[in-house]
């Protein structure tokens, strides 16, 4: 497993917590997702044989939030 964290903007309730760690745990390879709403980021559990940082940015990014780089 590989933990990275994304910072992410546009999150402004629990709602926009809530919809991005659905739409991660969704990923194959997805094992563990921590949202913060007050530090605008995303902590990521993954198996990188299955799932890629690129595709962990693509679901934020369908969801209607921006990853920052």
């Amino acid at each position: 497993m590989q933990t990275t964290t994304l910072k992410i903007q546009g999150m402004t309730c629990g709602g926009c917590v809530n919809s991005i760690k659905t739409v991660l745990e969704r990923l194959s390879g997805v094992d563990q997702v921590d949202v913060s709403l007050e530090n605008a980021e995303a902590v990521i559990q993954y198996d990188p044989s299955l799932a890629s940082i690129d595709q962990l940015k693509t679901a934020i990014s369908d969801a209607g939030f921006d990853v920052a780089d």
